[in-house]
């Protein structure tokens, strides 16, 4: 597969390209969903268009629990389909389509009671191993296995002497959901389709009843497209309401936002060498090895306020600091928490909540002509959600056209991915990088690696890490900007790498040294490094601001305190 890249040129000439004829599938919105669903569009060989009004994955899909999973507790609630459907697409992941970027990784569930609970989550446990099995993926998984209490806290002595009798552990897999979702628009853009990112939808084209196309704007240079298709697939997520009201249509179903918060701690603050998954009175906790680093989460709250930028409140963070120091037997502080971030699930409700209960479910509907929407679902599943979205779009083009193959479709990165893997000594010795340095690339851009150390090659201080940000090294920012579509310093530090999140300044120690490097590749002046420097320690402040607040509003308020950049 060729490889394919996003940076400036290539944006342009997307949009101009998109605007010149008439696309046989135009998707709106750049999470998980909408790039999914323009690869699969463009894998049968559909002339497809992609359009993001923010940066890829900017919502819910770069702020997920990072995980890939089948969903162990939709088993409780007897969803045998979900959970059998997100076994599979699990074992897809891991073994075919992105195994550079979903990998392993082994939770611990701490017993409270003796016989009955054992039994019954061993149960289930057992059960989710066998449907995994039985769709035969996965298997590169260990399954389950039963522990002693005196077990488990040798492998979790972070945990309690008294907060639990015993132990199960089994394995799902995680993934870096922005770093992903790059990777989807990439492999799309390989295949054929046209791809903008910062290219807002203000309405719709119509002919009649019928949705012929969307009026878009460049939100870098304020120019307005129209671009026509066939067919619009409308793949917004927590702006599906939003983005359907532009056609004047309520549709046969709504979605609600619920707001997921999550911490992020430095891995020495918890001594354990598996994740944990813990109970609590409204539903599961997770705390997740993250390189590094930890993720605790996460929280389930309605949320009506701004869809953009959920903020995270005071109350939020304690909350998820009392559930884990239940259990830790050196409890996490405030002073622990080096970054704390917010994401909104997009929950299919039905015309009244009497009637329908919220759930995880997708559902794609046709509400008038030539207008495909596509809501609900995990992140896990968006595979399945894409082919259904394009199955429906299908209907209305006058031509045959080919069944779904992403099954057999690996993202970029992927081909290769476990030869360099085997290769990265060597690499590491050519590059003259540590070896370690490699593994982090590998497990970051797969097989696309050689991209990334050819610039190291024509400019050896790129090879240096960032000073603040030693995890990541200075190419990552070139390569972010030339390659991977991000046009503004918010999108290197909080989604192309996770710096925001995994240092306790928040980037804003390595926030300059980024701008300087990505300004030669997007034609930025000194003037537009300064703002991008400013907007991006404003962010910082709103957010830690926020953070400080009782309540959602005041959250809220705070959050807003920092606009959006826009380009001079």
């Amino acid at each position: 597969m060729r490889t394919a890249t996003l940076g400036p040129a290539q944006r342009a000439a997307s949009l101009a390209d998109m605007a010149g004829q008439e696309l046989d599938i135009l998707v709106v919105g750049g999470g998980v969903v909408g790039a999914g669903t323009a690869l699969d569009a463009a894998t049968r060989g559909l002339n497809t268009g992609l359009v993001e009004a923010r940066d890829w994955a900017a919502g819910t899909s770069s702020r997920s629990s990072k995980l890939i999973h089948g969903g162990l507790r939709y088993l409780e609630m007897l969803d045998f389909a979900l959970v059998r459907e997100a076994l599979k697409e699990r074992g897809l992941l891991l073994e075919r389509l992105a195994p550079h970027l979903v990998r392993p990784v082994p939770f611990l569930y701490p017993l409270r009671h003796r016989a009955w609970e054992r039994l019954y989550a061993g149960s289930g446990v057992a059960l989710y191993d066998a449907m995994s099995l039985a769709r035969q993926h996965g298997r590169g998984l260990p399954l389950h296995r039963h522990l002693t209490r005196r077990h488990a806290l040798r492998i979790a002595p972070c945990l309690k002497k008294d907060a639990l009798v015993g132990a199960l552990q089994y394995y799902d897999a995680q993934v870096d959901d922005a770093r992903f979702v790059v990777a989807l628009v990439r492999t799309a853009v390989s295949y054929g389709a046209k791809a903008a990112n910062r290219a807002r939808v203000t309405g719709f084209l119509r002919e009649g009843e019928r949705v012929v196309g969307a009026r878009v704007q460049d939100v870098e240079t304020g120019e307005d497209y129209d671009i026509r298709a066939q067919q619009v697939v409308n793949a917004t997520g927590v702006w599906t309401d939003d983005t359907q009201a532009m056609v004047g249509e309520r549709g046969q179903f709504h979605v609600r936002a619920s707001k997921g918060i999550h911490l992020v701690v430095p891995r020495d603050r918890i001594n354990s060498s598996t994740g944990l998954i813990l109970r609590t009175e409204t539903s599961v906790l997770f705390v997740i090895p993250w390189g590094r680093h930890w993720i605790v989460g996460t929280t389930d709250t309605d949320w009506d306020l701004d869809k953009a930028h959920p903020a995270a409140s005071s109350a939020d963070i304690d909350y998820l600091l009392d559930r884990v120091n239940s259990v830790l037997a050196v409890p996490l502080t405030r002073d622990d928490v080096e970054g704390v971030y917010a994401g909104l699930r997009p929950l299919l409700a039905g015309e009244s909540d009497a009637t329908s209960k919220l759930s995880r479910e997708h559902t794609v509907a046709h509400p008038v002509p030539g207008l495909v929407v596509v809501a609900g679902g995990k992140y896990t599943t968006y595979r399945v959600m894409a082919k259904d979205a394009v199955d429906e779009a299908v209907h209305g083009l006058d031509m045959r056209v080919a069944d779904c193959v992403t099954e057999e479709v690996p993202l970029l990165g992927a081909e290769g991915y476990r030869a360099l893997w085997n290769a990265r000594a060597r690499i590491a010795a050519r590059a003259g990088l540590h070896v370690v340095r490699v593994e982090h690339l590998l497990n970051r851009y797969g097989s696309a690696v050689p991209e990334v150390l050819h610039l190291v090659a024509e400019d050896p201080s790129l090879g240096d890490p960032l000073q603040g940000a030693d995890d990541y090294l200075r190419a990552e920012v070139v390569y972010a900007a030339s390659h991977e579509g991000a046009r503004h310093l918010d999108d290197v530090l909080t989604r192309r790498t996770r710096i925001s999140i995994e240092t306790f300044d928040r980037g804003t120690r390595c926030a300059r040294e980024a701008a300087e490097l990505m300004a030669p590749v997007l034609g930025w002046e000194a003037d537009q490094v300064e703002r991008e420097v400013e907007h991006y320690h404003k962010r910082v402040e709103a957010e830690r601001e926020s953070q400080r607040q009782p309540d959602d509003l005041t959250a809220d308020a705070a959050r807003l305190g920092a606009p959006d950049i826009v380009p001079l």
